[in-house]
């Protein structure tokens, strides 16, 4: 048995001691006791625990690998995520003034993502216990919406139903305006007849919809509301994890754009910014995602009041939008997943376009493509960071652009 002092928090949520020694569950100034093996202590007793632990509100916490930062104060975990932000930009010799945190209050996930398996006897339905491929039952999570809690009944069904007992069932499941809307992948193969099954699972179950690999049952359209237009998005495709975080990074997207009237949306999505953008100004929305692309058109269509979205398929990795085709707008924002966008940030910046709203889910990339922006002439202008995974290590950002004048 060794003992060690926590110094810092690493960005996985570990407490780090010198060595360095990886220890989960504990917090900066700690006193742990446990023995270390290849780095870690994996079960540290606590000698002397922090002013900042608490008690975890969920009684799944300590099994189930959802949550890594349950145990220290909220005040704390935000501190600790602006940090990681400011870690970040430090390392491109950036600074910025930042707006207070938004945090997605408890059991607000609108999407969980379960796995389940047919056991010997019936089955189980949960998540994934820390760095294992065991599964936990999580019938009282405190961190998604309690419809979906009340749903792991159905995905108990739906492994009774198709899973083999070699394998896991993945069950993404979504609250919408129609209701559930499940996505299911890993299970055997949908005939005639199991589809007949699966259709009498979903009116026991009062599901919107059902897409069991390619085959999709719909009893309702599973619609989500993006400004004044309300869009069905093709199974399992991006949402943002929580309607209050979505609220705060649009409200600020909104305020970075002010006055923009030519707006391109890069990395649209199903239209989570382009269609609110498109109640004040006309829009150009670009997604690699075909699917994604139709559900955002077909919205925009049967909406009122909007100015005009015209949307193309476009990998933008591969075939960003150049300076030539970007210098017609008078604001961009950009949404790239967690490698950022490193080939079109180069084109943003050679653009110039006057003002960008840039939102990410990886500090470190943005913090790539922010001085990729500083260094063309622009100015980094408030940063907000957006919670939606309370008590992850996951930090998502929202921040402003604006080109310096010559």
């Amino acid at each position: 048995m060794e003992q060690v002092i926590i110094e810092r928090l690493g960005h996985q949520g570990d407490g780090i001691a010198p060595g360095p020694v990886f220890v989960p569950g504990t917090l900066p100034g700690e006193v742990v006791e446990g023995e270390i093996a290849g780095g870690v202590m994996a079960a540290p007793r606590i000698l002397t625990p922090s002013d900042q632990r608490v008690t975890p509100p969920c009684r799944h916490a300590r099994a189930c690998g959802g949550c890594q930062v349950q145990h220290a104060r909220p005040d704390f975990v935000a501190d600790w995520k602006e940090g990681v932000v400011r870690q970040a930009l430090a390392a491109h010799g950036l600074e910025v003034g930042f707006l207070p945190i938004a945090t997605s209050p408890e059991q607000s996930r609108r999407r969980a993502a379960f796995s389940a398996r047919r056991m010997k006897k019936g089955t189980l339905a949960g998540f994934h216990r820390k760095g294992s491929d065991v599964l936990v039952e999580v019938p009282d999570c405190r961190v998604i919406d309690p419809a979906l809690a009340a749903a792991l009944p159905l995905v108990d069904a739906l492994a009774q139903l198709g899973a083999s007992r070699k394998s896991e069932l993945s069950v993404l499941v979504t609250t919408s305006l129609g209701g559930l809307d499940v996505a299911v992948s890993g299970g055997k193969e949908a005939d005639a007849a199991f589809q007949q099954q699966l259709a009498e699972l979903a009116r026991t179950y009062d599901c919107a919809r059902i897409a069991w690999g390619p085959e999709v049952l719909t009893r309702r359209p599973p619609a989500q509301r993006m400004g004044a237009a309300q869009v069905v998005p093709p199974p399992g495709a991006f949402l943002q994890a929580t309607p209050q975080g979505e609220a705060a990074l649009l409200a600020d997207v909104l305020d970075h754009l002010e006055g923009a009237t030519h707006v391109a949306d890069l990395f649209a999505g199903c239209g989570t910014f382009a269609l609110p953008l498109a109640e004040r100004a006309k829009v150009l929305a670009v997604e690699g995602d075909r699917a994604m692309v139709d559900a955002l058109d077909r919205g925009w269509r049967h909406a009122e009041g909007l100015r005009h979205v015209t949307t193309a398929t476009r990998d933008l990795f591969r075939n960003p939008l150049l300076p030539e085709e970007l210098r017609r707008f008078d604001g961009v924002v950009i949404d790239p997943p967690r490698a950022g966008a490193e080939a079109q940030t180069s084109q943003l910046a050679a653009a110039r376009v006057p003002r960008i709203a840039y939102v990410s889910c990886n500090p470190v990339t943005f913090a790539r493509d922010a001085a990729t922006l500083v260094r063309a002439g622009y100015r980094l202008d408030r940063l907000r960071v957006v919670d939606q995974f309370r008590w992850s290590t996951h930090v998502e950002l929202v921040a402003g652009f604006v080109l310096s004048p010559q």
